[in-house]
């Protein structure tokens, strides 16, 4: 038997398979709500084998909790301006970037929805916060070591992002800004008066 000397590549056909059926499911949860769609709508949209969808991800929740969590999980570079009030506003207007974005509000209502039923969208809803809470302490530590007191990681997801998802959820006006970097005085005038710099 001759050995595979192969070399695979990363990415690939697999990646290009995989962004498609990402992308067909954003679509339709945008199109239809959560749980008005099959494997098989998914797959006609992606333009991939039913087969395949099933093969790789197994179930349709299994599927969606891997959408949600990679599209809430992969946004915007972490900033690293030399001060916590640059940071977190940076990371605030990326937060706001990518969930106003095209996929936001399908992506944040799916992570909703999948939140609510069963292991496997419990699961994505604790990969999700241990991300984004891996995030900010990234900067909370970076801030610790320059001599800075920064708040605990719950605050800024409290205070910061909480607002962020409310008012994308539910309509409640455009993430301006302004009203970015409202969030952040607040923050910071509540725990460390005299880091708001602006």
């Amino acid at each position: 038997m001759a050995e595979d000397n192969t070399v695979r590549r990363p990415g690939g056909r697999s990646a290009r398979v995989r962004a498609a059926v990402h992308h067909a499911v954003t679509e339709l949860v945008a199109e239809n709500g959560y749980g008005n769609f099959t494997i098989g709508d998914v797959a006609t949209r992606a333009g991939v084998a039913d087969s395949s969808i099933y093969r790789r991800w197994g179930s349709l929740e299994s599927l969606t909790s891997d959408v949600a969590v990679t599209l809430l999980t992969t946004s915007s570079p972490i900033p690293d301006t030399g001060s916590l009030d640059s940071d977190l506003r940076g990371y605030a207007a990326g937060v706001a970037r990518d969930i106003s974005g095209p996929d936001g509000l399908a992506v944040l209502r799916l992570a909703m929805a999948l939140s609510q039923g069963g292991a496997i969208g419990a699961d994505a809803r604790d990969r999700f916060i241990d991300e984004r809470r891996r995030q900010i302490q990234q900067m909370l530590d970076r801030a610790a070591t320059r001599g800075e007191k920064p708040p605990a990681a719950l605050d800024i997801l409290d205070h910061l992002l909480a607002p962020l998802y409310i008012r994308i959820l539910f309509g409640m006006g455009p993430l301006t800004p302004d009203y970015i970097d409202s969030l952040v005085d607040r923050l910071l005038a509540a725990f460390h008066p005299k880091s708001v710099q602006r």
